[in-house]
């Protein structure tokens, strides 16, 4: 993704325990699919491993260019570059569809602030409000805001979502063969009308007053997430010992974690796991891509059909979180935690009395 092989490993901050002994998550080549019989059953067999014992892996051999990741990061950096009088102009406070620019601190993970600021983007669709009797996640779906000074972003995110929704659907089919279940189990629930979701990311650095949340922990909603991750570093996963690990970049790779519709899907054998970003020092900047793989809104989850399911522990039991096998209420739910400003101008009557 980035010709830049440099790794910053941020250094351990008071009362953020990390281990120094970890370096790397698993690497999946996805390439290895098509190199015959053996090396796909032993891609499987990491896919299987990394999916159920961890949640994360890094994914290489996925096919996307260095030129298309170049225009996306290139368009990137030029919006967080616009004035800010240009950016407040698509600020998400204005959609209630949660499209547009929130701005640094706006947004919230676990009721606590997270310093970066971010343009949130999703297919492009008509803006649509519920009819009387219809699931109030409808309001989900409608128009992005883009920046006038900028019509190049339009382009390589709405490129970017297109080509990130075909390695996101090919490395599902593998993974779920991988545990032995039907490939194209899940295929009708995506489709024309799925719900992709892009974040254009950045963090600028250290909070004055030295908070060092960049965004708190917390688990993705959907089926995949695939971020593309700069040379700073300051994702941490959070592993079986409790504690919370740095996840060094790799160039070309993808940073690749399973959503909590996964975790529905298989009974908790597939694992969501909770993750978090540690603000870059000082004035570093730090500039990130999250790209969510996400089905219909209206999609149920069926129970997945696999030989180990009965050895499946059962999905993460928490009150805080509640999961949902209809994939417009988990979105939802996350939508109006994460963005109060927008929730309130839009959606007073979905917010749970104080």
């Amino acid at each position: 993704m980035t010709t830049n092989t440099s790794l910053h490993h941020p250094a351990p901050r008071p009362g953020r325990p990390v281990s120094p002994s970890y370096q790397q998550l698993p690497i999946i080549d996805l390439s290895a699919a098509d190199r015959g019989p053996q090396a796909r059953a032993l891609l499987h067999a990491q896919l299987h491993s990394a999916a159920h014992d961890v949640g994360f892996f890094q994914l290489t051999g996925h096919g996307v260019t260095d030129t298309e990741t170049r225009a996306l990061l290139d368009a990137t950096h030029r919006f967080f570059a616009l004035p800010e009088a240009d950016r407040l102009a698509l600020d998400n406070t204005g959609s209630p569809h949660f499209r547009g620019y929130t701005r640094t601190g706006d947004e919230r993970t676990g009721g606590s602030r997270d310093w970066r600021d971010q343009l949130d983007i999703g297919a492009e669709r008509p803006a649509r409000a519920p009819r009387p009797g219809e699931p109030a996640y409808w309001w989900l779906e409608g128009p992005n805001q883009w920046p006038a000074a900028l019509p190049a972003l339009r382009t390589a995110a709405l490129a970017w979502i297109d080509r990130l929704s075909d390695v996101a659907e090919r490395l599902l089919r593998e993974l779920l063969a991988a545990i032995g279940a039907p490939a194209g189990f899940y295929d009708p629930v995506f489709g024309d009308h799925a719900h992709p979701h892009l974040k254009l990311v950045r963090y600028p650095g250290s909070a004055s007053d030295g908070a060092d949340q960049g965004v708190g922990a917390h688990k993705d909603y959907g089926f995949l997430t695939l971020l593309l991750q700069d040379r700073i570093g300051g994702l941490q996963v959070q592993r079986a010992d409790g504690l919370f690990h740095d996840v060094p970049p790799l160039p070309g790779a993808f940073v690749v974690n399973l959503g909590e519709l996964l975790e529905v899907a298989t009974d908790g054998y597939l694992l969501a796991t909770n993750h978090r970003v540690v603000s870059p020092p000082g004035a570093t900047e730090r500039f990130s891509v999250p790209f969510f793989y996400n089905p219909r809104l209206d999609a149920r989850v069926e129970p997945l059909p696999f030989p180990h399911a009965s050895t499946a522990p059962g999905i993460t039991d928490d009150p805080a979180n509640p999961l949902f096998a209809e994939y417009g209420f988990n979105e939802l739910k996350g939508k109006l935690r994460a963005h109060p400003l927008a929730a309130a101008r839009h959606h007073a009557e979905l917010l749970a009395p104080a």
